[in-house]
């Protein structure tokens, strides 16, 4: 397998170029001069050098020479240096320079532009333990540096770091929503979109690396180990772990992207093309990695496996994982690597969760991945969002999803679906009661970029406001998805910060905003909200109805008006009805969900319970 391997005598490199013509490991020392070595091919386009002596700390990179012919995906420029693919670790993150694009022969040695490979030594491989986490339970979304750059417990050195998720104070907070895992955003060593820094901008959120196997020394200073200790410790505190995994483009981007790795050493294996050469970007990022070649594969199940081994990860969210599965003539969930994934020994136990939609032909998924597969259901957030927005025709479509999308994913007896309403790509739960439309203008692109139908709301008022009325309203809104989410079927997932009324100030596309607009403010948190989502999450955490994940039907469920009537045909017809009982038949598990203004009298069984406007009331044994 490409990669360094270290043994007693030194350290064998090896790197898959097989169009290069020749290939050079380029050392450095503590000064950063360089030594260049000649590396030897193989027939297979595997190529080779030992170095005695060396070890684990010693800084790399490569070089390679070949045909420069980017139209035919042909990108060898010895004056670029190239980051090996196999590398577990780097000496810095990645800044963008515009002369990591400059085409052969303009932009001179980017040697000192580049991060350098580092050798580490490697960790003893964990106990490999069942996942942690099960389906039903509550996933916890949290891009590790905004989640405790402002965390006043935190030490301040250790603020926007993973192992600050270590600490007691983030573990309480863990606890007492009963998360079930945490799933990280994306902690692979990444670069900034190339629009970026002319505008003072950075990417914040990670999904652009360089990397698969590198860990970003801004969020993880202490490299590997530091993931796995951070690990261990929330597995210790019953806590499960999910790294979200971007398989299906790279930081290198469309063709005047800049060559740090794999363009530089095999883009032909690497990227997909089109019958002109050019490169596909199904992924609205410039590339798409081509999942159905070999030596993609091979890379991709090297780096799950990676993870698996060194660090004890319970899974991986896939994003746009229609890439993984896209063959010639569409999307197939039996593709190679999604065969390959479940069928291999380290991964086929853990949590995969796909995010079923891409921008490419046929990318809309949602459904399709099946089983063992959990998958992100945007349905689920749209219809629960037009329902308290308000929508008519809206009560069967939150029926649908408080009993576990039977529509999308009815073919077994349990739901894969994820519900969530709110996640790291869109407005906050609190935003989407406060505006009724993005607000983007800080990334620099006209407000252009981010969802324009988001199915918001301002109640009155766009953004902040000073009336105690409109804020109460807010307040009563955000409870009410909360408690939805909290009340649904099957897996559910909320984001960082939604359980304390977190905003964005309307930005719905925070992807570019390393600063105080997607950074969590805790000492500002709504104390009031963050009480309802732990009385929710206990609520939940002890009730097999709310947490499980076998489909509902009418034999498990029963639904009644407000009034303790069973619903009609017509009933569920009414555009304007927004009022039901779904009662758990043999529980005495009842929801009450009152989508009007005005508050209601709920009445069944002989009994009544005033429910108050635009909120969801979970009973237990009184209706």
């Amino acid at each position: 397998m490409p990669g360094p391997e270290t043994s007693g005598e030194g350290v064998r490199f090896r790197v898959a170029s097989p169009d290069a013509t020749q290939l050079w490991l380029c050392l450095f020392d503590a000064g950063d001069r360089e030594t260049r070595l000649p590396m030897s091919r193989d027939g297979e386009g595997l190529w080779t050098v030992d170095i005695a002596g060396a070890g684990p700390g010693t800084r790399y990179g490569i070089r390679a020479d070949g045909p420069y012919d980017p139209g035919q995906a042909l990108w060898f420029d010895p004056d670029k240096l190239l980051l090996d693919p196999y590398a577990q670790a780097i000496d810095r993150p990645f800044a963008y320079d515009p002369a990591l694009a400059a085409p052969r022969g303009e932009g001179g040695d980017t040697a000192p532009l580049m991060p350098k490979g580092v050798v580490i030594a490697p960790l003893h491989p964990v106990a490999i333990q069942p996942p942690m986490f099960s389906p039903g339970g509550l996933i916890y979304e949290l891009q590790a540096r905004s989640f405790t750059m402002q965390h006043p417990d935190i030490p301040a050195g250790q603020r926007g770091t993973i192992s600050a998720l270590a600490h007691p104070t983030i573990i309480d907070h863990l606890r007492r929503l009963h998360v079930g895992a945490v799933e990280l955003m994306p902690v692979n060593a990444w670069i900034d979109e190339r629009h970026l820094p002319p505008l003072g901008l950075r990417n914040a959120w990670g999904y652009n690396p360089v990397s698969y196997f590198a860990l970003d020394p801004r969020i993880a200073p202490g490299g590997l180990s530091e993931l796995r200790d951070t690990v261990a410790a929330l597995h210790a505190a019953g806590i499960g772990v999910i790294l979200d995994m971007v398989y299906n483009h790279n930081g290198e981007s469309d063709m005047l992207g800049p060559t740090l790795s794999l363009r530089g050493l095999d883009a032909r294996s690497a990227f997909r093309r089109d019958a002109d050469g050019n490169l596909i970007n199904d992924t609205g990022t410039g590339n798409s990695i081509d999942c159905n070649h070999p030596a993609m594969q091979s890379l991709i199940l090297a780096s799950l496996r990676h993870f698996v081994t060194q660090t004890g990860v319970d899974g991986f969210r896939f994003d746009l994982a229609p890439a993984l599965g896209r063959m010639p003539d569409g999307f197939h969930p039996g593709a190679p690597l999604l065969t390959a994934m479940r069928q291999d020994s380290l991964l086929a136990d853990r949590i995969m969760i796909a995010e079923p939609w891409d921008i490419g032909s046929g990318g809309y998924q949602l459904g399709r991945f099946g089983e063992p597969w959990l998958e992100w259901n945007d349905r689920y957030r749209d219809d629960v969002r037009r329902f308290w927005r308000g929508d008519p025709a809206m009560l069967g479509a939150l029926a649908t999803r408080l009993a576990g999308s039977s529509d999308l994913f009815g073919a077994g007896e349990h739901t894969r679906t994820v519900n969530f309403i709110a996640a790291h790509d869109g407005f906050t739960l609190r935003d989407l009661a406060s505006y009724a439309h993005r607000h983007n203008e800080a990334n620099g692109e006209d407000n252009r970029d981010g969802h324009g139908e988001n199915f918001s709301w301002n109640n009155g008022v766009e953004g902040a406001s000073d009336d105690p009325a409109i804020e109460a309203a807010r307040q009563r809104d955000v409870k009410a998805l909360l408690s939805t989410l909290f009340c649904s079927r099957g897996t559910i997932m909320l984001t960082a910060g939604d359980e304390f009324g977190r905003t964005q100030r309307g930005n719905n596309n925070s992807y570019a905003q390393d600063n105080a607009i997607s950074w969590l403010d805790w000492t500002g948190r709504d104390r009031e909200i963050e009480a309802h989502a732990f009385a929710l999450a206990a609520q939940r955490a002890g009730s097999a109805g709310l947490s499980g994940t076998k489909l509902l039907t009418d034999s498990d469920v029963e639904w009644l008006d407000e009034h303790g009537a069973p619903l009609t045909s017509e009933d569920w017809e009414n555009p304007a009805r927004r009022r039901l009982i779904m009662r758990y038949r043999g529980t005495g598990l009842a929801l009450c969900v009152n989508g009007e203004v005005e508050g209601c009298r709920f009445q069944a069984s002989g009994q009544s319970i005033d429910v108050p406007g635009r909120t969801i009331v979970t009973l237990e044994g009184q209706l």
